[in-house]
C-alpha cells in the first residue's frame, strides 16, 4: 500500500504513451507502423520497470527539511528555508509542494530543481501572515524522478509543524536599529529640536557640527582650549500607556490587516522605543470590559510580557465603553501619564458621544487620540467623476474625509493631542509624536 501511495506517473510517460497511440492509429493507413507501435510499447514497459528499479532500490534516498522559526512576525515577509539532499547515485529531478497553513489560502506552491548525486540544495521562500495565532504547516511533499522521466516517487516530511504568529517584532527591531544608528530620517522619523533646557543635565562633551551654540560651556572651553557643550537628556522614567480600543470600529480591514493589528504592531514598536528612552511603559485594552491591563514598568524584559499580552488580543463586535475606560484609568493610573489611545470614529456624532470622557481623561493625563484615515476614500476622491453615480460616491467620500479633519479640530479645541494617520504610517507617526512630546517637555 505504501508503495502504491508513493508511485506517480511522470508527464514524460504520457508523451511516450501518446507516441505509441499515434503509431497504432496511423497503422490503420500505414501498416508498416503497426510493428513499430508495438516496439515503442515494449520499450515503454521496459523503461517503466527500469525507472521503478532506479527509484525504489534505495531506502530513504531523499531527505528534506523545512526550517521554521519559533514565531512569525505579523504583516511582514517571513523567510522559510528548505534543505534537500539527494542520496541517489544519479542526477534526480526534484519537485516540491509545500502544504502551507490554511490562513494563507495558497494552493499553488511549486518548486522544481535538479540535484546531482549526494548534492545538498537549499532554497528559501517567504510568507506574509496577516492574522495573529497558530499556523500549522502540512506535509513537505517531494517528488523525485530519474532522467528516464517515466515515474515519480513521492516522499513526505514534517507534517503538522506549528508556528505562532506574533505582533510585528520585525517592525519593532527595524525602528530599534534606526534609533541606535541615529539614522531616523530614513523611515520618516524626525529629530525634534528641544525647546529650552528643561531636561536633565547628562555630560559635557566636545562640540560637533549641529550642536546648539546656546549649550556651549564656556568654563570647560577655557580649561580645555577647545569648544565644549553641555549635553542634556530627556527626563526619564515617565509613565506611558498604550490604550487599544478593541471594539467593532477596529475590525475594519486595510491592505489585509485589521486596524487592530496596525495598532498592536505600533504599540510593540513604540513601547520598545520608549523603554530605550528609559521611560516606563504599560498597556490597556478595552471594549465593553477592560480586557487587559499592564502597569507601567521601566524594564527591557517587560517587552516580552507586552508581546505575549498583545498576541491574544482580538476585536469585539460591540461598541466600546469610554466611561469604563475613564473609571479604570482613574483607579489604576494615579500619576500623570502619557496615554496613546488607538481608536477610530467614522462620524463626528460618535466622537461627541465620547468627548466628555476624553475631556475628563485629558484633565489628569496627557492624552493623544490616534485616528485612522480611510486611504481608500482618498483614491476615490482623486478620481474624475464621469456620471451621476460617480459624483454621488465622490461627494460622500469627501464628506467622510472632511468629518475626519473636523474630529481632529474638535479634539484640539479641548486641548487633546491628536494623530490622524494612514494605517501604514501609524508606527512612524506615533513615534514622532512621542519624540515631539518629550522634546517639548509637555509631560
Amino acid at each position: 500500500m505504501k508503495f502504491i501511495k508513493s508511485l506517480y506517473l511522470h508527464n514524460g510517460f504520457f508523451v511516450y504513451l501518446a507516441s505509441a497511440a499515434v503509431c497504432f492509429l496511423l497503422s490503420y493507413w500505414i501498416p508498416m507502423l503497426y510493428p513499430i507501435a508495438w516496439i515503442i510499447t515494449t520499450v515503454i514497459i521496459v523503461l517503466f520497470l527500469m525507472d521503478l528499479l532506479l527509484l525504489y532500490r534505495i531506502k530513504d534516498p531523499i531527505s528534506a527539511r523545512r526550517l521554521l522559526p519559533e514565531k512569525f512576525s505579523n504583516s511582514d515577509e517571513n523567510p522559510v528555508p528548505i534543505t534537500i539532499t539527494n542520496k541517489y547515485p544519479f542526477k534526480a529531478e526534484i519537485s516540491i509542494i509545500d502544504e502551507l497553513p490554511i490562513q494563507f489560502q495558497k494552493r499553488d506552491f511549486y518548486y522544481v530543481t535538479t540535484l546531482n548525486p549526494n548534492e545538498v540544495h537549499d532554497f528559501t521562500y517567504s510568507v506574509r501572515p496577516v492574522e495573529r495565532g497558530e499556523y500549522y504547516f502540512g506535509y513537505l511533499n517531494v517528488f523525485c524522478s530519474s532522467s528516464l522521466k517515466i515515474v515519480k516517487r513521492k516522499f513526505k516530511f514534517q507534517n503538522e509543524q506549528m508556528v505562532a504568529v506574533y505582533p510585528s517584532f520585525i517592525q519593532m527591531q527595524k525602528y530599534d536599529f534606526l534609533a541606535m544608528s541615529n539614522n531616523l530620517t530614513e523611515f520618516g522619523l524626525k529629530k525634534i529640536r528641544r525647546i529650552g533646557n528643561t531636561s536633565e543635565f547628562e555630560q559635557i562633551k566636545d562640540y560637533v557640527q549641529g550642536d546648539d551654540f546656546r549649550t556651549v560651556n564656556w568654563k570647560a572651553t577655557a580649561k580645555t582650549g577647545k569648544l565644549m557643550v553641555n549635553q542634556y537628556q530627556d527626563e526619564k522614567s515617565q509613565p506611558i500607556y498604550s490604550i487599544i480600543d478593541t471594539g467593532r470600529v477596529m475590525k475594519m480591514p486595510f491592505n489585509g490587516l485589521k486596524l487592530l493589528d496596525y495598532a498592536i504592531n505600533s504599540t510593540l514598536a513604540f513601547s520598545n522605543v520608549a523603554l530605550k528612552k528609559h521611560d516606563k511603559v504599560g498597556m490597556l485594552t478595552f471594549s465593553k470590559t477592560v480586557n487587559s491591563f499592564l502597569p507601567a514598568i521601566q524594564k527591557l524584559t517587560y517587552l516580552n510580557t507586552i508581546l505575549e499580552r498583545l498576541y491574544n488580543i482580538d476585536t469585539k463586535f460591540t461598541d466600546s465603553d469610554y466611561g469604563l475606560l475613564y473609571a479604570q484609568l482613574k483607579r489604576k493610573v494615579t500619576h500623570r501619564s502619557l496615554l496613546m489611545l488607538y481608536t477610530n470614529f467614522e462620524h463626528i456624532s460618535a466622537l461627541k458621544r465620547q468627548l466628555p470622557y476624553l475631556q475628563a481623561i485629558s484633565k489628569k493625563h496627557l492624552l493623544v487620540v490616534i485616528l485612522f484615515e480611510n486611504t481608500e476614500l482618498d483614491a476615490l476622491i482623486a478620481e474624475d467623476a464621469e456620471n451621476l453615480q460617480a459624483i454621488y460616491h465622490k461627494t460622500i467620500a469627501e464628506k467622510f474625509s472632511f468629518e475626519k479633519r473636523l474630529m481632529v479640530k474638535e479634539l484640539q479645541k479641548y486641548g487633546i493631542q491628536t494623530i490622524l494617520t494612514a494605517p501604514e504610517k501609524l508606527t512612524v507617526n506615533t513615534i514622532n509624536k512621542y519624540l515631539e512630546i518629550k522634546a517639548r517637555g509637555l509631560l
